[in-house]
């Protein structure tokens, strides 16, 4: 008997493909959703490395113009009131609003110092929108996939214990299909979860280090408009 059994249990498939194509509906539903949410996760992921490598470049770029010593409207003049870099459209943003504080005669409008503050930081806080979009994502997929994998384990276990029941035969042929497909859904749970946890965290200290280098910058710039005014 235990020579039978072992031989059937050895004929069965237990590949990937063929666990997914035995399991119940609902067990299937369940893969195909944590395998969406998997691709959906590193689409983020390599979005996010290639934008977030893009801005410290252009950030750089920006800083070696800035501190070049070239004036700072020839700088504005050649960058445009609309660029696309992220420092140089908080740069943008400082310089637009110090042109339009000034009144015909070349006299400041009252005020100047805190609008060009607030115009900076609106552009800072734009950016700061574009570099964490997509992360709440990565948080919500690494905290409820694995419990939509565990859903999934228990519905299939509790398919294969009905089975069990139906059949009336506990052999290691009936039961480690089940048991086989149930668990399939807590490792797609735990694939999908994992990476989105682990790149989750980086992203966002990631993102957190590139903002702050915007806000240095903001200040820095603030700092020399300042010593403007008072001149």
């Amino acid at each position: 008997m235990e020579t039978e059994t072992l031989a059937a249990a050895q004929g069965m498939d237990f590949s990937m493909w063929a666990l997914f194509a035995r399991a119940t509906l609902t067990v299937k539903l369940v893969m195909l959703v944590l395998i969406a949410a998997s691709v959906w996760s590193w689409a983020i992921i390599i979005q996010k490395h290639i934008l977030f490598r893009w801005a410290r470049r252009e950030a750089a770029v920006f800083d070696r113009s800035f501190w070049s010593g070239e004036p700072l409207d020839g700088l504005f003049d050649q960058i445009g009131p609309d660029p696309e870099g992220n420092s140089e459209k908080i740069f943008a943003a400082g310089m637009s609003e110090w042109r339009r504080s000034h009144r015909d005669d070349g006299a400041l409008i009252a005020g100047a110092q805190a609008r060009i503050d607030r115009s900076m930081d609106v552009a800072i806080n734009k950016e700061t929108e574009d570099l964490q979009r997509g992360l709440p994502v990565l948080a919500t997929i690494g905290s409820t996939a694995p419990f939509v994998g565990l859903f999934g384990t228990v519905w299939g276990i509790m398919h294969a214990f009905i089975e069990i029941a139906a059949q009336q035969n506990t052999n290691l042929a009936v039961v480690a299909p089940g048991i086989a497909e149930a668990l399939l859904a807590t490792g797609l749970g735990l694939i999908a979860a994992i990476p989105a946890v682990v790149f989750y965290n980086k992203l966002s200290a990631d993102s957190d280090r590139i903002v702050a280098g915007y806000e240095a910058f903001a200040d820095e710039f603030g700092t020399i408009l300042s010593r403007q005014l008072d001149a």
